[in-house]
């Protein structure tokens, strides 16, 4: 008897999911509660397990996308395969070497491509295929080896070598030499993910739909690094985790926040509701998008109890373990695009909130100084806001405020 194994429902907004990887291969035994295939929703990456004990038969292909209840592929009842060889098999082989051979060759029809370094996924094998890449050059990063699609989308085909040709012996004879080719013009083309479609949907939707505008500001910040260099060893001895900026950050935006509610609210159809409470949304950047999980109460916090949930959210996003209710939410967003190098930059508001900061990277600039020119470690910060809700006077007050507690960083522990 086999049993369908079904799309979960994952979310009351989510109706349909994409099938991104098997774990498993068709006709792999699997054990109850084992983990078989990895489904991409628009909003997070989750994995399905097994319902029941036996052998895998795959319906769905990877790349496929399934509205919720579709069947993805049945489970039949099954033994796990012995260690040993079974003895009954001996009796069961063909009589001769000739009967042997058209089962044989069919047989090995039917087995997937294996490769040296594993096997490669139904999708992966298709596009190597497509390209004319030889499957044994390619090295799988998946479980045992195993080529996953996104090693076969890498892939690129090696250009065959031409045997050389002796030269005329006669050079009114020799054939023009054609131009040699500079390099090879390649073009590929890859399907959406689910989580990138609905990122591109909502950054138009964002741009189309708010009076977003952007106000500026420069934090020296020296004080915080200063502060770090001090206690960076106490406070990782005493609580088990690095001293960052974000968490300065974090504590400098809950704080401006209290005194800007306009900031931290959003508009609800013909109302705006505001929020006593800060949950600040962190954009990090995941293997297969941006996804900003939520600090929830980041206003009620330490600074090591916000580096610690910050370095907790950023291990999910990178194994791509983040729940929808992770980033469910959300009053205020915080990015920081210093990490990749970026100088100055709009962040764009993070639908339905109505503001997001933007950090950047740190240069040593010179600046003016009680008078005197000195080179301190600076960084632009940048507040895209909603201006249907929040007004000049409050974006630049909010941002000057955050300026303040980030230059004075006692201020963010005296709250003053």
């Amino acid at each position: 008897m086999s049993l369908e194994i079904k799309v979960p429902s994952v979310g009351e907004s989510i109706t349909e999911v994409t099938l991104a990887q098997w774990l498993k291969q068709d006709g792999d035994y699997v054990e109850m509660d084992e983990n078989i295939a990895e489904l991409e929703s628009d909003k997070a990456t989750f994995e399905l397990p097994a319902e029941k004990a036996g052998i895998l038969r795959i319906i769905a292909q990877e790349g496929d996308t399934l509205e919720i209840g579709a069947v993805v592929c049945t489970i039949e009842d099954g033994e796990a395969p012995a260690d040993s060889g079974d003895s009954s098999k001996k009796e069961e082989a063909p009589a001769s070497k000739e009967e042997s051979k058209p089962a044989q060759a069919e047989a090995e029809d039917e087995r997937p491509e294996t490769y040296a370094a594993g096997t490669a996924s139904p999708a992966a094998a298709k596009i190597l295929r497509e390209k004319g890449i030889d499957p044994s050059s390619i090295k799988g990063t998946g479980k045992d080896g195993r080529i996953t699609k996104e090693d076969a989308e890498k892939a690129q085909a090696t250009p065959a070598k031409t045997e050389s040709k002796p030269a005329a012996s006669t050079p009114s004879t020799a054939a023009p030499v054609a131009a040699p080719r500079t390099g090879e013009r390649i073009e590929r083309r890859e399907k959406m993910s689910s989580l990138r479609k609905t990122i591109a949907k909502r950054l138009v939707t964002v741009k189309n739909e708010t009076a977003m505008l952007t106000t500026f500001n420069e934090v020296n910040m020296q004080p915080i690094m200063d502060l770090r260099a001090k206690y960076k060893d106490t406070f990782k001895e005493k609580h088990g985790i690095g001293l960052g900026f974000m968490s300065f950050f974090t504590k400098a935006v809950t704080t401006a926040l209290k005194e800007w509610p306009a900031v931290n609210a959003r508009i609800d159809e013909n109302e705006i509701v505001y929020s006593d409470f800060a949950d600040i949304s962190i954009a990090v950047s995941a293997p297969k998008g941006l996804v900003v999980p939520i600090i929830r109460n980041a206003d009620s916090m330490s600074l090591h109890q916000i580096e610690k949930s910050i370095a907790e959210l950023a291990a999910k996003a990178r194994d791509n373990k983040l729940t929808i209710d992770e980033m469910t939410g959300g009053t205020f967003t915080i990015t920081n695009g210093g990490v990749f190098g970026s100088m100055m930059s709009t962040p764009i508001i993070n639908a339905p909130q109505s503001a997001i900061l933007g950090m950047h990277n740190i240069i040593q600039r010179p600046i003016a100084e009680n008078g005197q020119v000195v080179i301190r470690p600076m960084m632009y910060i940048a507040l895209s806001y909603d201006h249907r809700i929040i007004d000049g006077r409050e974006s630049v007050s909010f941002l000057v405020r955050v300026k303040q507690l980030l230059e004075d960083p006692a201020r963010l522990l005296l709250e003053v």
